[in-house]
């Protein structure tokens, strides 16, 4: 998304300030990192002024927090729509979600987790973005448990934590290793700890 400068108030079918601002900082926030993204280059971007940022956010850091509560927002609007499509068999969801991984992060303008970069970038706990984060990550898994235990896994509760682990090894390696052959081996990965955890006595 290409987020361009613009002045003066939205008309009736233009995002509002607030929108503006969360969807300019997103873009820049994830491309170039938090702390390398000041108030002024947020608001140069998205042509709203100060005045109205604070208005609205109180700090940077509840700008961050609001960023954070979108990429969430789209997060499980994704995981959900996924869900939905799949709903006949919980592994064709498990593997369908790793598959839309693999998809994310072939992208060039992937960046990483946007939830573990603001953990990264934040770590203590408390602050407002990472709480947000923190609280992806754990709902992650206690869905991913919840799959597994619709799969009949002997232990739902490890193979939903494996399978966490698993999601955020692959963004892991992409950053850093790249994403040949990932598709192949990520789902191969997934088979082998479901089937790992399949009754078949």
């Amino acid at each position: 998304m290409n987020v361009t400068a613009r002045r003066g108030a939205p008309r009736r079918d233009e995002p509002s300030a607030r929108d503006r601002l969360i969807a300019t900082a997103t873009e820049l926030f994830y491309q170039d990192g938090i702390r390398a993204i000041g108030i002024d280059t947020v608001l140069a971007k998205s042509g709203v002024a100060k005045s109205t940022l604070y208005r609205n956010f109180g700090s940077k850091d509840e700008l961050i927090a609001a960023v954070a509560a979108e990429q969430d927002r789209r997060f499980w609007q994704w995981w959900d729509h996924i869900e939905q499509a799949n709903a006949r068999s919980p592994r064709m969801v498990v593997e369908a979600l790793f598959i839309g991984i693999v998809e994310l992060i072939s992208r060039p303008t992937f960046r990483g987790c946007p939830f573990i970069n603001v953990a990264i970038e934040f770590p203590d706990r408390t602050h407002p973005g990472t709480a947000v984060a923190c609280a992806n990550k754990q709902t992650v898994r206690q869905r991913l448990r919840e799959l597994s235990t619709a799969m009949g896994a002997r232990n739902p509760a490890r193979l939903g934590d494996q399978l966490a682990l698993l999601m955020d090894g692959a963004y892991g390696q992409a950053v850093t290793i790249g994403t040949s052959n990932l598709r192949e081996d990520l789902l191969s990965a997934v088979a082998k700890l479901i089937d790992g955890e399949s009754d078949h006595d």
